[in-house]
Formats: structure tokens, sequence, C-alpha cells
């Protein structure tokens, strides 16, 4: 293993949070769940109209929200106004996030675009300047990847990749193929594959020869069968327990 990814290795990782019905995926009460249990996050990163980097996962608000509409389309001024599935807790910006985080556990940043500009990718890498804790980010998106690979060749990245269907229509067929075989390396040179553990193993993950997240994770059950295929895993709805037998 090399020192580089050993964090991200070392122990499940909190999908959106250690999130559960009174405390909604991506917010910082979910985000303070994972910290005080021990888990590294991994959360998603999406720029607004008014470029503030916000942490959300879909595009449109409509599942997590009282609102319709699209996230990119929001500026800071409107956050405060909207709540996470009816509880008090609003959609964080990243830098809130940092703030609260503060390192004490790692990071696992999805890079999720809704442009084809790379203005979301050069801020993150701003504002991981000067954050103390350690961190790494993935992406479906391996042009996202390729370019911190090119810019920020220091941090820490990941290919996320599945078996897609025709219902992605984010994506052509032809590169729905490339990523389902990891066809992307070559431009990306990633540190890790984050592959849906549906899917695995797979004659692709094992001919990259990389560490390998398995994603999501959602109970004890599911987690034992994994690990025989995979290095670590990306969890929700249970508490993994640790190497002793006792909840983390």
């Amino acid at each position: 293993m090399e020192v580089k990814t050993s964090w991200l290795l070392n122990k499940p990782i909190a999908h959106r949070g250690l999130h559960n019905f009174e405390l909604p995926e991506n917010s910082l009460p979910a985000f303070e769940n994972a910290v005080s249990h021990g888990f590294a996050i991994e959360l998603d990163v999406r720029i607004i109209d008014d470029h503030t980097i916000v942490v959300f996962h879909d595009d449109k608000l409509s599942r997590m929200t009282d609102r319709d509409g699209y996230v990119s389309n929001l500026k800071a001024s409107d956050l405060n106004d909207i709540k996470l599935l009816k509880t008090d807790c609003g959609i964080p910006t990243f830098e809130r996030v940092l703030e609260t985080v503060n390192g004490q556990v790692p990071l696992l940043i999805e890079i999720k675009k809704a442009e084809q500009s790379f203005a979301l990718e050069e801020k993150i890498i701003d504002m991981l300047k000067t954050y103390g804790g350690d961190y790494a980010v993935q992406s479906f998106d391996p042009f996202a990847i390729e370019y911190f690979c090119k810019y920020a060749p220091h941090i820490m990245r990941g290919q996320l990749a599945t078996y897609f269907h025709r219902s992605d229509r984010y994506l052509t067929r032809r590169e729905r193929s490339r990523l389902k075989k990891l066809k992307y390396n070559d431009i990306t040179n990633p540190d890790f594959i984050a592959y849906n553990a549906a899917y695995l193993p797979n004659k692709y993950v094992e001919n990259a020869g990389l560490p390998v997240l398995a994603w999501t994770i959602r109970s004890e059950l599911a987690a034992n069968k994994i690990v025989k295929c995979c290095d670590n895993y990306i969890f929700e709805g249970f508490i993994p327990k640790t190497d002793d037998g006792a909840d983390a």
C-alpha cells in the first residue's frame, strides 16, 4: 500500500456524512456525526450561479428540499431559506464544511459537474491549499480528474465508475463503455478506483492494479461480502464494526 492512499483504505468512509432520519445527507450535523464516530466523510460539491461551492448531491433540489429547480441556479443568498428534508439543516457551503470538519477526519470530495468549464475544479484546488486535514477527490467525469492530474498532482484522485445504463443521459454510449472499462485511466492517472459494489469483482478493476473503494454498502452483511474484492468501502444506513467487533 502506498503511503499516499493509507488513510483512504484503513476505515470505512461515511457516504454523504453519517446521516439518518434526523440528520440529512450532506448536512453539517451529518458531518459532525461522522467526526464523532471517527469516520472519514464522502461528500459532493457543486458550483452555483455566483460561483459559491456548495455541498449537495443532486443536480435538482426536489428530492432533498421543498423547492424545485436546479441547484446551479442558486446564489449564496438563497441558501438560508432552503431546508433539507423538513429539518432545520440548510445546504452547506464547502467553505463551512471545511471549517466544521477542520481536519478531524479525512474528506473524500466528489466533483459534480454541471458545466463544461473547470471553474469548480480550480476553486476547489484553491480552497484546499490552506486546509490542514487529509483529503482526496473523485469524480465520474474523467476530464475533471485529468484536470487535477495536470494542475494539482499532489491531490490524491480517484476515478468513479460503474456499469452504466442507457438512462445515464449525460454520457454517450462510447463514454459509458470507456468509463465502465476504466479506459480513461491513461489520461487521469488515478491513485485509486471507486467502483459500484454491485459490479465487483470484475476484470476491468482487477486489470487496473489500483486500490479499490466499493460503493455504496448499506449493511454489515453486504460489507462482509464485499471486503474480499475491495480495499475499503463507502457506507450508509448502518455503523460498521471495528476489527475487534465493537461499534466504531
